[in-house]
């Protein structure tokens, strides 16, 4: 474990505002992204001698382009409603990771370059001048934000935090202060199809292990298809799938749904990654590259439906942007939405009662969920109103007999982050990570206090690797995340006629 002082769990059940320490995370910075990770994605290896005018001429095509952003800029009135809601902060007590005081980071230099006063009486607006200083702490605490956007439920203006630190990521990465991990990963899917760098032998490979798997377990051959042309389904998913622990387990349960429903689907080796990691970097270009790649499967394969797996921020893309990125799906099947995600899919099934389950098989498990952020505030499920928090919960239901909710005030559109999406989900963030997991651990232990919940179930690969990671510095044990597709798996009941 790394070196640093995990913070204590609280004893009860209201969320605590930490004592101020000005500066504490200030050291928290991810490895800078060097020329052979930077290149591919079209961004300059380091800093050149005008990067200070690049990113003040950076900021203002962002300005022009995303309207939103200027607004954002203008309209805070610093009333202080956000300053408890982010997990960091409440995580780490560093005053800058109060979203109001991180998002000012950017405000002082638009201010100082784009507005009137700014430019004529900058210290009394608050406008700053874009030093190498600034740009540092821009670094730090831009990467101090997972994007989870719970902020802004309750800013009464509505500003997205998220928005504004895409915004900043995509200046530094313009000027050639980009971040290693994000940034490495989109070049592996750009050169091979997946964030893990995973070639088409290695995942046929992968695949027919997991085929011999289920064999062994069930007696039943459950296919694992890949670029399998005529299926009727493209599956879209994170490529943790394909190897982690308690991913595989969700793919697995893919699996026996679509065996048991008897509907044909094949994975991609072309597009064998959900994640797009572009969202986390503020590049729309990054993120249509990426979308592109699952359009070419789709119509290279000559599927009928693309569903996407368990992962927070795919779907967000998918369900917000994919049309817009990859669009239009006019070849695809009109009967069914694009895209659709893998819950969407299952619930459908088992409200019709085409799957068999028998709950008593997660006897052992008492269960809660998290929502995860990126499914919470930026997206939706099914045809009704809060489907995303619905259609989770009502899949877990049918699968186990005992189930618990965490706190209201946590859960829902109000959910506090795993602490490690938005692309911070790097060991030399752990520190961070740790930290910002502090809200959801102590809803965890409430809940496990109260009805010995054994188990957290989650749709989102960042929040399961997160947690896998995070949950020892707490107490708890790594295998206490799960997917919500393994419940599934395993009361699935198959009949070998399938």
């Amino acid at each position: 474990m790394a070196n640093f002082d995990t913070p204590e769990l609280t004893e009860t059940d209201t969320v605590e505002i930490p004592a101020l320490k000005s500066g504490v995370m200030s050291h928290s910075k991810p490895f800078v992204s060097k020329e052979q990770f930077q290149a591919p994605l079209g961004f300059p290896g380091e800093l050149a001698d005008n990067w200070k005018d690049v990113a003040i001429n950076k900021l203002g095509e962002l300005l022009q382009s995303n309207r939103a952003l200027q607004v954002f800029m203008d309209s805070c009135v610093k009333c202080g409603a956000c300053t408890d809601k982010c997990h960091y902060f409440l995580g780490t007590s560093d005053p800058r990771n109060m979203p109001v005081a991180r998002q000012d980071l950017l405000r002082g230099v638009y201010r100082r370059y784009f507005t009137l006063p700014g430019k004529y009486f900058p210290k009394l607006v608050g406008a700053t001048d874009l030093t190498e200083e600034v740009l540092d702490q821009w670094y730090s605490y831009f990467h101090q934000c997972s994007e989870c956007r719970r902020c802004s439920v309750y800013c009464p203006y509505g500003i997205d935090t998220a928005e504004i630190t895409m915004a900043t990521r995509d200046i530094m990465n313009a000027v050639g202060k980009g971040q290693k991990y994000s940034n490495e990963i989109i070049g592996k899917v750009f050169k091979i199809g997946n964030n893990l760098g995973l070639p088409q032998p290695a995942l046929e490979d992968t695949l027919l292990g997991l085929e011999e798997d289920v064999k062994d377990d069930t007696g039943i051959d459950v296919r694992f298809p890949l670029d399998e042309k005529g299926a009727e389904v493209l599956v879209v998913t994170p490529s943790a799938d394909f190897f982690a622990e308690p991913h595989i387990d969700g793919l697995i349960g893919y699996a026996k749904v679509f065996h048991a429903a008897g509907i044909s689907w094949t994975l991609s080796s072309h597009a064998s990654e959900a994640a797009n990691f572009g969202l986390f970097i503020g590049s729309g270009e990054n993120m249509k590259r990426i979308a592109m790649r699952i359009r070419e499967a789709a119509l290279d394969l000559g599927v009928k439906r693309i569903i996407f797996g368990e992962c927070g921020h795919a779907w967000r893309v998918a369900y917000s942007y994919l049309n817009t990125l990859a669009g239009p799906f006019d070849f695809l099947d009109p009967r069914y939405p694009v895209p659709q995600h893998i819950c969407e899919f299952t619930h459908d099934l088992i409200q019709r009662g085409v799957l068999t389950l028998d709950k008593s098989r997660n006897d052992h498990r008492r269960v809660t969920f998290h929502d995860s952020c990126n499914v919470a505030r930026a997206s939706r499920m099914g045809d009704m109103p809060g489907g995303q928090f619905i259609i989770p919960r009502e899949i877990i239901k049918a699968t186990c007999n005992h189930f618990h909710d965490m706190a209201p005030e946590t859960i829902g559109e109000g959910t506090f982050c795993c602490g490690g999406g938005g692309g911070l989900l790097t060991d030399d963030l752990m520190e961070l990570r740790v930290k910002g997991a502090l809200p959801r651990m102590n809803a965890l232990k409430q809940v496990v206090d109260e009805h010995e919940v054994t188990h957290m179930a989650a749709i989102c690969a960042i929040c399961k690797s997160q947690f896998s990671k995070v949950l020892p510095y707490y107490g708890f044990q790594m295998d206490q995340i799960i997917s919500v597709h393994q419940l599934v798996s395993d009361a699935l009941v198959l009949d070998a006629k399938q």
